[in-house]
């Protein structure tokens, strides 16, 4: 079976230096990244979430899908190149097989979650303290099925997860 990057060789390559931002958080840039080779670190604001440099990594996604702002800033830390789709949505529409590998790593990372959520759903639903609401919260975000959700946090409201 192709790879993700196989069905992408007619995108052109961006190259990236250690420090680049390929994708800020907060902006709507429209674009799709795979990740051909190198590596970069994905920030939620000052916080390091996590660094990639598998081959075939898939940056902006969620933004193009939900047609919202990129959720983390992605930047370089080393030599980098990837391929670009400047219209990611234009693009995913316009190759099924891009997207449906795109829905199997989506559906890769929600199983993950699930589970991860399961556990601390398990470990805190009979607390009488504030972390009982973890259990409520969690619940929700299981069965969640409307179309647009969006999180906030006590701390700030303002901040969408």
């Amino acid at each position: 079976m192709p790879s993700i990057l196989d069905y992408c060789q007619g995108l052109p390559a961006a190259r990236f230096e250690p420090g680049d931002v390929l994708l800020a958080e907060g902006d709507r840039s429209g674009k799709l990244y795979f990740l051909i080779e190198g590596q970069v670190e994905i920030l939620k604001g000052d916080y390091q979430i996590n660094v990639v440099s598998d081959p075939g990594a898939v940056f902006g996604e969620i933004s193009i899908l939900l047609g919202i702002p990129h959720m983390a800033t992605v930047r370089a830390v080393a030599p980098t190149s990837a391929y670009a789709a400047a219209d990611g949505d234009a693009f995913l529409q316009a190759h099924r097989e891009i997207a449906y590998h795109l829905s199997k790593i989506l559906a890769q990372r929600l199983h993950g979650v699930t589970g991860y959520l399961v556990d601390l759903k398990r470990q805190f639903e009979d607390h009488e303290s504030h972390l009982g609401i973890v259990d409520e919260v969690l619940e929700t975000l299981v069965h969640q099925q409307a179309e647009a959700f969006t999180p906030g946090s006590d701390r700030d409201p303002n901040i969408k997860l």
